[in-house]
């Protein structure tokens, strides 16, 4: 039996281009498998893997059956997978792109609603007035149902969205709905608004990794291969490097003592840090008069573990 490291990406759209943009930037190339319209492919750079590109939600499927061991999907679509999904897969890296938030709109003539306790009003009026129950149009059946009832609204019925769920209220379909917006652009020109406190989730692309797919030595191993060079990269993006004499080690490590309490790492004659922080820490050395100080950007920063890896390992009992 193959002892393969099984991806699962996204196979089309823009959040498969932000993928391989991603992939590209941390050092992995995606090759293709049977030309350009395969659903085979391979990573360079990680022989022990293979990738299958499948649509976002198949992803989250797969990642919650223990198809794949590791995907790349929103977090709407895993946490939409429904039950303790945090007992079924387990989120790795939140990736920075993907980002949209899933939430309650109504219509903007509701000018008395803002809120979803305005909500729960509305609903028991609307109720007692048709009979009947208010609709709610949204493909986040399991986030919905939560989130409301987190909120104590009960007086709703769901209906199916099969198409652009936006425009619901305008065909008559439902009177609120429930759903995934990046920018609010497309509600508001359906005539609807996001309530106040009416965001379910804040998703973005998520790397996770399954608790219920079978892994061995070799598949953990190639997973703390690819994390770290994830992490590195990372980690090179966010820290600078400062270097300063040699002959002044002793003035300048006094003089960025606090950086390094808070985490900055020291080199034999220089210092890894927080970006943030670069301008701060110069200030302090000119000031000690230490100098030339000079700042060089790492492509990587590799650390000795894996944090990822080893919270996967615990999960699993490794």
């Amino acid at each position: 039996m193959s002892d393969a490291l099984i991806i699962a990406l996204p196979s089309k759209g823009r959040l498969k281009e932000q993928t391989e943009a991603w992939l590209s930037d941390c050092g992995f190339r995606l090759e293709m498998a049977g030309g350009d319209r395969g659903y085979r492919a391979r990573l360079q750079g990680l022989p022990g893997a293979e990738v299958r590109l499948l649509s976002a939600a198949d992803i989250a499927q797969s990642l919650d059956a223990g198809d794949v061991h590791l995907g790349l999907t929103g977090e709407d679509l895993l946490r939409e997978r429904g039950g303790d999904v945090d007992s079924r897969v387990l989120l790795l890296r939140a990736l920075g792109f993907g980002r949209a938030d899933l939430v309650v709109a109504a219509p903007q003539s509701w000018i008395d609603v803002d809120t979803m306790a305005d909500v729960d009003e509305v609903a028991h009026a609307y109720l007692a007035r048709n009979g009947r129950r208010m609709r709610v149009a949204t493909k986040y059946h399991v986030q919905t149902r939560a989130f409301f009832a987190a909120h104590g609204v009960a007086d709703y019925r769901i209906v199916e969205s099969l198409g652009a769920t936006e425009g619901a209220p305008a065909a008559g379909a439902a009177e609120l709905v429930v759903d995934i917006t990046s920018s609010g652009a497309t509600l508001a020109a359906n005539n609807l608004k996001i309530l106040g406190d009416g965001v379910i989730l804040r998703s973005q692309a998520q790397l996770a990794a399954s608790l219920t797919a079978p892994w061995t030595d070799g598949r953990i191993a190639s997973l703390n291969r690819l994390m770290s060079v994830i992490e590195g990269r990372a980690a090179g993006r966010r820290l600078c490097s400062l270097h300063w004499p040699v002959e002044r080690n002793g003035d300048a490590v006094a003089a960025v003592a606090d950086w390094v309490a808070r985490g900055a790492a020291l080199r034999p004659d220089g210092m890894l840090v927080q970006e943030a922080e670069l301008f701060d820490a110069a200030g302090a050395l000119a000031a000690a008069g230490v100098g030339p100080v000079t700042v060089t950007r790492p492509d990587y920063v590799f650390e000795a573990r894996s944090a990822p890896v080893e919270r996967l390992c615990a999960r699993l009992g490794r």
